[in-house]
């Protein structure tokens, strides 16, 4: 069959590389896509915001399945529009899509389902939550944006002057736009985060191994929170006793309290969660794949994406073999452009690309990358997320960043020490 993918990211790149090995997959399509892209399946400059446009070409080309990376067009509702016309796509409808669209839908949602989560208060006016937090004691919490804010609208404070700062940031100087109509004051979790991604055709669930991903710039988690740094799986942090509990305790209800509140979930659900002294705790929901943990999770997965993905569509998940895996770890080591997370140039010519693709076991997905005359350069903040395989996690590090030295472009930085954590808990 025609695959048709929608979006340009890392995340898709890997999605198209995946599907694209499919003995299924006739021709692999991706709108708009990048240069990373380009090489391994076929570009369409078409937005990922022109619904339109994108069922148009899914009609004339025969596309028999359509999968939708990011979130923006789930929220706005691209898989009712696509559904309408009888096209079969991958992904949850606009009404589920809210559950990633809005944190304070998410957290009444959590609280409602007995989902274990952090205590929380929701504000329309900047004023209210200055008051708020003038009258509670001074303590660590968490603002963030209700909408979407492409991963930057959560701001963890040590206290209340940052809290203050944080609160001005969202609703009064709206640095995130409409995303901060309204924002969630929520205490501050101990623990270390881990990512559970699950297929969901409504009624089944089918959990993918767990990653890890490095949201803030920095090394040891400092600085300001990112889109994603990096990530590896699995994550030695959940064995499989722990995930059973959190497919138990977390997924299920959530599916379950979806479908009551007559929004029904199909497609991925990804619980962020912090792993606390009292277990884990729901942090968000994201209802696609994440970016960058789908790089190392699809590295791993043996098992036709093609086959999961057209059986969740079909509601027919519960008819499929347990997924395969490759028991070897791996790791995704995110390159971002100077200056990301705020403004940054684009344009910059990377040079190395095919030297660190020769390596063995390593796969160079292309995030922020636009194909010229001259060569490919940077088009985004996350450039490209570099992801190798090994024996250990050690060596899966080694290998990954082994590749990052081979590519080079004028600015370009990473953190040194994704999947150190995990080196942690081995030792």
């Amino acid at each position: 069959m025609n695959i048709l993918i929608i979006g340009s990211g890392g995340r898709e790149h890997a999605l198209a590389w995946k599907m694209a090995q499919s003995p299924r997959a006739d021709r692999v399509f991706v709108a708009p896509g990048n240069a990373g892209t380009a090489a391994d399946a076929e570009n369409v400059p078409i937005s990922a915001e022109d619904t339109a446009g994108l069922i148009q070409f899914a009609k004339q080309n025969n596309v028999g399945l359509s999968v939708v990376g990011p979130e923006a067009p789930l929220a706005a509702g691209i898989v009712d529009a696509f559904e309408a016309e009888g096209l079969r796509v991958f992904g949850p409808s606009r009404a589920a899509a809210e559950l990633e669209a809005s944190k304070v839908f998410c957290k009444d949602l959590l609280r409602k389902a007995d989902v274990p989560s952090a205590d929380y208060h929701t504000f329309t006016e900047p004023r209210q939550a200055f008051h708020y937090l003038q009258e509670r004691e001074d303590a660590p919490v968490v603002v963030k944006a209700d909408g979407l804010a492409a991963g930057k609208g959560v701001i963890v404070c040590r206290g209340r002057d940052q809290a203050i700062d944080a609160v001005r940031t969202i609703a009064r100087d709206r640095e995130f736009g409409d995303a901060g109509n309204r924002l969630v004051i929520e205490e501050r979790l101990d623990g270390q985060e881990v990512s559970v991604l699950a297929v969901t055709d409504g009624k089944t669930i089918v959990t993918l191994q767990p990653a890890q991903d490095h949201k803030p710039a920095g090394d040891g988690d400092t600085g300001p929170n990112t889109g994603g740094m990096g990530a590896y799986s699995p994550a030695p942090l959940v064995d499989d006793a722990m995930l059973h509990w959190i497919e138990e305790h977390v997924l299920v209800p959530t599916i379950h309290a979806m479908k009551l509140a007559r929004r029904p979930f199909a497609g991925v659900l990804y619980a962020g969660l912090m792993i606390t002294n009292q277990g884990p705790k729901v942090l968000e929901y994201n209802v696609r794949f994440g970016d960058p943990e789908c790089q190392p999770i699809l590295m791993r997965l043996k098992t036709d994406l093609v086959d999961l993905l057209d059986a969740a569509v079909d509601r027919r998940l519960d008819k499929l073999d347990p997924l395969e895996w490759d028991p070897r770890p791996a790791v995704s080591v995110v390159m971002a452009a100077e200056g990301y997370p705020g403004k940054y140039e684009k344009g910059r010519l990377i040079r190395g690309l095919d030297e660190a693709a020769a390596l063995p076991d390593v796969k160079v997905f292309h995030a922020g990358t636009k194909q010229t005359d001259e060569g490919v350069v940077t088009n985004g903040g996350r450039v490209l997320a570099v992801t190798a395989l090994g024996e250990t996690i050690a060596r899966a590090k080694l290998q990954a960043y082994t590749a990052v030295k081979c590519i080079r472009w004028r600015g370009a930085w990473c953190r040194k020490d994704i999947s150190d954590k995990a080196l942690a808990l081995s030792r």
